[in-house]
């Protein structure tokens, strides 16, 4: 028999600790990972150990293997099925299978088929911070349970976007009081929603980035703020209620949340004042754009502050689709360069995010060369590979070499991608 073929290090998500943030499924090279509305789940049939998705994963919920039979390993079914994630096989099991304790236990590099090479955008992206960035707290609330959560009430619930027939936007300020909860740009939170599912257990926790800065949403208080969407239709126009967007929109003042995090120690900005900040996003991918941004203005209202570039990309269907369109069109021009894409204005073409790079190329062809610059993108899934694409395009344009450009990028913590 070969042991090779015979036993498998199965890759599996731990259902308790994992906050479903689509970050392993959107960077998984070969499409191995997938979730339903309970679980995210490995297909052993496709995975082929790159450990591509393990440093990005915030929790840690994806660094789990299992010695298995190659067929006896889990379906994606039972594993959609699973509240917790089962223990390993004993010494007794394997025996019964026919496999070698010595074969089980070997690393899981020494038994993994080769690696399909494939285009992924999310192969670039960084795992690292950028140098200067402030040093980040991670997990200190949750997510195994929520009795490990900490409480949070609603100081405010606006509205961001006009009130449209698919979906509408909410900033919501969560107060923490007294209980210590210490973020920075770029990080995200979980909220747990009360009660249960269909199935009766209990709601996972499901997670926002932070829109507000360091300092709170407002200065010197222990708050936060959150860019939520709720969907109110489906593309085929039939009536949806998300759980846990609509559970936030309906929010009112006074109302306490269970909180678990904060999450995320790599899409930090830096802390350098020469360094400059390329932000493409779109919809409520925003968030940590305004958490940077507001910062940014904070810092420079001080008077003791000479920042580098801020640039910013924004796309949505519509202007009135567009989440803090007032406040960001009044901005001064000197302290950010705000490029909008719409792609469903009556009467115009259809204008994305990608598309303006492209034609701001000659400025990001400088700032993809320069070592104090630094590149965020944040927003749908869809989104990526065509931001990837310009970029690689830009520094084509202008002699450089996109995979040593790219490498670089990814190695000094300046190209941070973050979609779902």
């Amino acid at each position: 028999m070969d042991m090779a073929v015979a036993v498998i290090q199965q890759h599996l998500i731990d259902p308790e600790i994992c906050i479903r943030c689509n970050t392993c499924e959107a960077t998984c090279p070969v499409q191995a990972i997938t979730h339903d509305s309970r679980n995210y789940v490995v297909d052993a049939d496709k995975c082929n150990l790159c450990m591509a998705c393990v440093p990005p994963c915030p929790t840690g919920s994806i660094d789990n293997w299992r010695s298995m039979p190659k067929a006896r390993a889990y379906s994606t079914a039972e594993q959609l099925e699973w509240d917790v994630l089962p223990g390993e096989l004993s010494a007794e099991e394997l025996a019964e299978a026919g496999i070698a304790q010595a074969v089980a236990e070997a690393p899981p590099q020494l038994i993994a088929e080769p690696a399909v090479t494939a285009f992924n955008s999310a192969q670039y992206g960084a795992t690292i911070p950028p140098w200067s960035a402030a040093h980040a707290y991670a997990n200190l609330y949750g997510p195994k349970a929520v009795e490990r959560s900490v409480t949070a009430t609603v100081s405010g619930n606006i509205r961001v976007t006009e009130v449209g027939r698919e979906y509408d936007t909410h900033h919501i300020v969560l107060d923490f009081g007294a209980m210590p909860f210490p973020v920075l740009e770029g990080q995200s939170i979980g909220i747990v929603p009360p009660g249960v599912d269909a199935s009766g257990r209990p709601h996972h926790a499901r997670q926002y980035s932070i829109a507000s800065p360091r300092n709170g949403e407002r200065p010197g208080y222990n708050n936060v703020s959150l860019t939520i969407k709720r969907v109110l239709e489906d593309y085929d126009g039939q009536p949806v209620r998300g759980v846990a967007s609509n559970y936030m929109c309906d929010l009112q003042v006074g109302d306490t949340v269970q909180v678990i995090g904060p999450f995320g120690t790599s899409f930090l900005m830096p802390n350098h004042p020469k360094s400059h900040i390329v932000m493409i996003c779109t919809g409520t991918g925003s968030a940590p754009m305004r958490a940077m941004t507001e910062w940014r203005r904070r810092l420079r209202a001080s008077g003791k502050f000479e920042g580098g570039k801020l640039l910013l990309f924004f796309g949505a269907r519509t202007k009135e689709d567009l989440p803090y369109f007032g406040p960001l069109t009044s901005l001064p021009r000197d302290f950010i360069d705000i490029n909008l894409a719409f792609s469903r204005t009556p009467g115009q073409p259809k204008r994305y995010v990608q598309d303006l790079m492209r034609e701001r190329a000659a400025d990001l062809s400088l700032l993809l060369a320069d070592p104090a610059a630094h590149f965020y993108v944040c927003g749908l899934k869809a989104m990526e590979e065509g931001v990837i694409l310009a970029l690689r395009d830009v520094a084509s344009q202008a002699g450089l070499d996109w995979e040593a450009t790219a490498a670089d990028l990814k190695k000094t913590g300046r190209l941070h991608l973050e979609t779902y």
